[in-house]
């Protein structure tokens, strides 16, 4: 499906960008794309489309997010050595890898292009 109307282009790319709220406040990366999917999922499906892809994806990765930094826990409390650090980068490539994603999506959605997130458990059809 292609978009070409540049209101339902414009929100679909805040589906995707509204995520980097998780940066400032906790469950952000969830807040942001849910606020905006349910009050405009109606005006367009292109909207509707973008809205579940990008929850679909900031549910997984808060799900990915948990396990790896409970992984870093374990580790920290357990190994205490050089598997501390590479759970840490591991941490660190997570988030970077996620930043990528999100500016990929937006950058689709704003050529009005449907984005499928990698990675993706989908909860919402």
């Amino acid at each position: 499906m292609q978009e070409n109307n540049p209101e339902a282009r414009t929100w679909g790319i805040l589906c995707h960008v509204a995520s980097i709220g998780g940066f400032l406040v906790p469950f952000g990366n969830i807040l942001g794309p849910l606020i905006i999917w349910l009050i405009k999922k109606e005006e367009d499906p292109y909207i509707d489309a973008q809205g579940k892809e990008s929850l679909n994806f900031q549910i997984s990765i808060t799900i990915y997010w948990t396990i790896l930094f409970l992984l870093f826990i374990i580790a920290a409390l357990i190994l205490r050595n050089f598997s501390v650090l590479l759970v840490w980068l591991a941490l660190l490539g997570f988030v970077v890898t996620v930043v990528i994603l999100v500016i990929l999506g937006s950058v689709q959605a704003s050529k009005g292009n449907i984005y499928r997130y990698p990675f993706t458990i989908r909860f919402l059809r």
